[in-house]
Formats: structure tokens, sequence, C-alpha cells
């Protein structure tokens, strides 16, 4: 709504100013878009509890692209009514170019190497958003963050062993982790522009559109009952909901912030697993508390200043 307003009394001008947001609203905006990537994390975290097993039998290529066809099918009713912006098809294109090339090297190194390295390799996404914003986007992190990825990087070498030898897969994976920190970055840039829910909706029907292919040529697309759950499961779970409240907090928080955030992902993966049977060890655990400590560390200026301008929400 305008904020002229026709003439009133002790109006003398006709101008009325628009109504002062609440002084809180920045830090309020500023904490409910960190508690939105804390839960996308878990989400993304415990996915593997679904998957693990789940697809043995099935090509990764077309698990992914049921996966996010699932995701899309599942968003596609409430994007259609959300507003328009121009540029939210080729923004989303974007996004889910980005998203896919990361999927798809994770998944081919991931043949070539073991989960513990592709798992530490793909979360160097923590080094590369900082070092690419810096260098590309001229904009400098902070000293507490960069002190968090520090913290955040020993944490997942202790976590997971980190890399002892450098072979195909590692370098596919180190692939991954570039597009995955491209991923971020182009969310940081386009996500304040556009509907969340459009914007979430569009990226994963191209990721679904990417992997059709290689699917169709490596595998079949007649799922195992347990393989479509685990489909169904990660397509809503993570993607329709834990990718939407990511895209939805970047519209507020910067790529390095989000980027440290999502590090709770490995950690919560790793504690469902101890509590599922799984060893972990002392020094895994240690190199949980490390990355928790660097999250910590990276927002210690978190109620000093919004990161962006406050916005109004676009979620329903």
């Amino acid at each position: 709504m305008s904020a002229v307003e026709p003439p009133g009394l002790g109006d003398p001008a006709g101008v009325r100013a628009a109504p002062a947001p609440p002084a809180d609203a920045g830090r309020r905006d500023s904490a409910l878009a960190h508690g939105a990537v804390l839960v996308a994390a878990v989400l993304f975290g415990s996915t593997f509890l679904v998957v693990k097993g789940a697809v043995e039998e099935v090509d990764p290529y077309v698990f992914l692209a049921v996966r996010f066809a699932i995701g899309a099918a599942v968003l596609a009713p409430l994007a259609r009514r959300r507003p328009s912006s121009p540029g939210a098809w080729r923004a989303g294109a974007a996004c889910g170019t980005a998203l896919a090339v990361g999927y798809v090297l994770q998944t081919v190194g991931l043949q070539r190497t073991s989960a513990s390295v592709s798992a530490f390799i793909t979360y160097l996404l923590i080094v590369l958003v900082p070092l690419i914003s810096a260098l590309v986007l001229r904009r400098r992190p902070k000293a507490s963050a960069l002190v968090g990825v520090v913290l955040g990087t020993l944490g997942l070498v202790l976590l997971t062993g980190g890399v002892r030898d450098l072979g195909s897969g590692e370098i596919l994976t180190l692939g991954c982790a570039l597009a995955f920190a491209v991923h971020v970055l182009l969310l940081s840039e386009l996500a304040p522009r556009h509907d969340a829910l459009r914007l979430n909706a569009t990226q994963l029907a191209v990721v679904a559109a990417v992997c059709v292919g290689p699917g169709l040529v490596f595998g079949s697309f007649r799922l195992p009952l347990p393989a479509l759950f685990a489909a169904a499961f990660t397509g809503v779970a993570a993607s329709a909901v834990a990718l939407g409240l990511q895209v939805w907090a970047q519209t507020r928080l910067s790529a390095v912030r989000v980027s440290m955030l999502l590090l709770v992902e490995p950690v919560s993966a790793a504690l469902l697993g101890l509590a599922t049977g799984e060893r972990l060890g002392r020094v895994g655990l240690i190199g949980c508390a490390v990355i928790l400590v660097g999250i910590v560390v990276s927002e210690l200026d978190i109620f000093g200043r919004s990161e962006r301008p406050a916005r109004r929400s676009v979620l329903p």
C-alpha cells in the first residue's frame, strides 16, 4: 500500500509517513533466519538414516532425479500462488544448475572415495565461500567469521579424518564443494530479489531435469519400495523443506554466515549415527565440539547489526 494517503484532519500536507518498522525487526528476522538454516542443516544431516542401504540397488542419478522431482512437485501448487518477479526463472535455473553440478560431482566422486573423505571435501565450501566472496564479489568477511572458518575446518578434519590421498574421486568432490559454494553465493545474491517458494521450486525442477538424462542411460526408474520411500522422504524433508528454509534465510543472511551454519549438518549426521549404533570415537566427538565452537565464534557479532536490511517475509 502506498505511503501517500488522502488528506485528513491534522494532516495539512496530505502526506502521512509510513509507519516505521519495530526497532528490533532486523534482529528478529536475523534470529529467525539463523534458526531456519539450523533446522535445514539438521534435516540435511538426518537424510543418511533413510538413504543408507535403501539405494544400494538404485542408480544414484535415478535416485536424485526422483528425489528432486518429488520435491518440485510438492512445491509446485504453492509456488504457482506466489508472486512472480522479473528474472525469476533465470535465477532458479542458475541456482539449480550449480546445485545439480554439485550433486552429480559428489555422486560420481563418492564412487571413487570414502564417505568420510567426501564429507570433509564437500564441506570445504566453508573455505571456498569467503574466498570467492572476497576475490570475486570484493566482500571481505569479518574477523570472527574467518576464525570460525578455521575452527570449523579443524573440526571437520577431526570428525572425518581429512584427506590422505588426492585421486580422481577427491578431485571430483572438490569440484562438488566449489559448485555448492557457488550455489550458496548465488542464493545470497538472487534470493532477496525473488519469492523463496518459487525460486526453490524452480531450482529443484532444474536439478531433476539434469539428472534424468544420466538416469535413463545408467539405470532404471523402476525403484523398489525402500528406495522410493527414501526418495520421497529426502525430496520433501531435504529438498522442499530444508532447501526452502535455506533459500528464505539467504534473503537475510550473508553467504559466509550460512555456509558456517550448514556445518551443523555433518555434526547432526554423526550424532544421529552414534545414536543408531555407529562408532564415532573420542576424536570424532572432539571434532563435533570444535565445529560447534567455530559456529559460535563466527556468530559472536550476530546481534551487533543486521547483515541485510530487514525485508518483508515471502513465506506464506
